[in-house]
């Protein structure tokens, strides 16, 4: 079973030299793992024993679809009202400890590995019941419905349940967890977990128009960001803007595993934010 790298907080030491590699471009945003601090973290309006490292969120001229909030939950923490918009989705990716998800009527108990996605409108609560802390990962955007497609309904399942498809042509060097079909115009966005052996590579500049974050749960890269090559490792946020240039080379002697979300399988909007119309 593969390990997911989840943030713990602190402090780095008086003592220790102001080297890193955060960034803040007009393409892309790398959050190192050592930023995770905890002077960085919020508090959220209907949460109790819970702090946020809120990593993403839309930003006018930047990425603009969605936000993306590291959660710790403490014994006994959580919410009964945890989404404040009615109209948006959500995707919960557990990385460490236990979480209770209950919605219509029912709850299930999910461990490292558990995803969830909430469909917008849901009712849902959120629990802590263990005697240590549970981190998770919780994805949001405003859910764009389709003409002729309905929404689809919520669902739970895993990592370890899922199996990755390799991609064309890498003999299973670069591989992808898919949540949900790819096919199914329902979902206007995914969150998918990419892995690359060691040695695995993208041999191409990807350029395209999804916005991307992209949480780093294990493993190593040198990974290529608009003009630049920038070195990864798990616990690192890269935050990509629509059109950035992407490409990584696997490192290191395990697999590089990352958590990536895109918007999908919307028309490019005319008019609101992000676009010129009225």
């Amino acid at each position: 079973m593969t390990g997911y790298f989840a943030p713990q907080g602190g402090l780095p030491p008086q003592n220790a030299l102001h080297t890193g590699r955060a960034v803040f471009t007009e393409a892309y945003a790398v959050i190192p793992r050592g930023c995770f601090s905890d002077i960085v973290t919020s508090l959220l309006p209907g949460w109790t024993g819970t702090r946020a490292w809120i990593v993403a969120r839309p930003m006018t001229g930047f990425a603009e679809t969605f936000c993306h909030a590291l959660m710790e939950v403490g014994p006994g923490g959580g919410s009964l009202s945890p989404e404040p918009d009615p109209g948006a989705e959500a995707v919960i990716f557990v990385t460490a400890g236990e979480i209770w998800l209950e919605f219509d009527g029912a709850g299930r108990a999910l461990g490292p590995g558990g995803y969830a996605w909430l469909p917008p409108g849901l009712g849902w609560t959120l629990h802590n019941g263990t005697d240590h802390p549970a981190r998770f990962h919780w994805l949001r955007k405003i859910y764009e419905p389709a003409p002729g497609t309905a929404v689809p309904a919520p669902f739970i399942t895993s990592d370890a349940e899922v199996a990755p498809v390799a991609m064309p042509g890498t003999d299973g060097v670069w591989a992808t967890t898919r949540f949900v079909d790819p096919d199914d115009l329902g979902h206007d966005m995914h969150v998918n977990i990419v892995t690359f052996r060691p040695g695995g590579r993208i041999t191409f500049e990807e350029t395209h128009v999804m916005e991307h974050g992209i949480y780093v749960l294990q493993g190593r890269a040198v990974y290529r960001l608009n003009r630049d090559w920038v070195e990864v490792e798990a616990g690192d946020y890269l935050w990509l803007r629509a059109f950035c240039p992407q490409a990584c080379v696997a490192a290191g002697p395990e697999p590089f595993r990352y958590l990536l979300y895109k918007d999908v399988n919307r028309h490019p909007r005319l008019r609101g934010p992000g676009a010129f119309g009225r």
